[in-house]
């Protein structure tokens, strides 16, 4: 069986020192090996920013996709291979800006993928602009007189769309944020992690600090109940989003490969797509 050490590789991170998405790393290459996962078992596919290099830091298959663009190509190695375990990552910028149509559509298709979205709340990778989830009055190069735009809530956002497992934690928390993978990766349908990550280059706003004199553990609730969706709203809203754990969990809802008839329980990648001659001539006699 694999252990954490099987999922590393010999690529060093170059994250700037005291980024939240080394603590990211580790919870994912945990969580897989947790979950009884081979390094073959397993794919992460990325986006660009500085979250997006992780698909190259873990040993596993992983494809660093383009800009806001990973879940496409997540949802379409799943369909290929259902025998895969399907993650996908990026930053606030890649799946709340120009990524936010994928996101939104891939939660309420409900495919079986894990996206983990590594929240800094600023652009890092082009050196510290306002994101979607950066807040009002927010200054940075690119808002220097604070922006004047309210920020993304994606936690509200993913429960109005159909989320049927939605999810947030803090990079320090390794222990939360691994079990939190874990079960999203058990989940069948869409599961949505989004972490916060602090930006320790560019971001002296939200830090460490700050998160954690905001933050709400859920589990600190009395009475917080994941399966009830009104209550997961009331929460959020009541809190402006700075919770952590496991926020709403719907295992009713068939996922996506459950509802598409006559889809094979033999993967696509495995499948024999040779045409006999017969077959190919019926094909091309539709068009003829």
């Amino acid at each position: 069986m694999a252990t954490f050490k099987d999922f590393r590789n010999d690529v060093k991170p170059n994250w700037c020192p005291g980024c939240g998405d080394f603590s990211v790393q580790a919870a994912m290459q945990r969580a897989a090996a947790n979950v009884g996962l081979e390094p073959e078992n397993l794919a992460v596919i990325s986006g660009i920013g500085c979250s997006g290099r992780i698909s190259g830091y873990i040993n596993a298959y992983g494809f660093h996709g383009i800009h806001g663009r990973s879940l496409p190509i997540a949802q379409g190695v799943k369909m290929a291979n259902r025998d895969l375990t399907v993650i996908a990552s990026g930053g606030d910028g890649d799946g709340y800006a120009i990524g936010m149509a994928h996101t939104i559509h891939a939660i309420r298709r409900n495919l079986d993928v894990t996206y983990i979205v590594m929240d800094n709340q600023i652009y890092g990778l082009t050196k510290g602009q306002t994101s979607p989830r950066s807040a009002e009055g927010f200054k940075t190069k690119s808002t220097p007189g604070g922006s004047i735009e309210q920020a993304i809530s994606p936690m509200e956002m993913a429960l109005t769309v159909g989320g049927t497992f939605v999810a947030q934690s803090f990079s320090t928390d390794l222990k939360d944020l691994t079990a939190l993978i874990e079960a999203g990766i058990k989940h069948k349908g869409f599961s949505l992690i989004n972490v916060f990550s602090p930006c320790v280059t560019y971001n002296k706003v939200n830090t460490y600090d700050w998160f954690k004199e905001n933050l709400t553990k859920l589990s600190d609730i009395e009475g917080y109940d994941p399966s009830n969706r009104e209550m997961a709203m009331q929460t959020l809203m009541k809190h402006n989003g700075l919770v952590t754990g496991l926020i709403y969990q719907n295992t009713e809802r068939a996922s996506y490969q459950e509802l598409i008839k006559g889809y094979s329980e033999e993967p696509l990648v495995n499948a024999d797509l040779n045409l006999d001659q017969a077959h190919f001539d019926k094909l091309a006699s539709e068009f003829m």
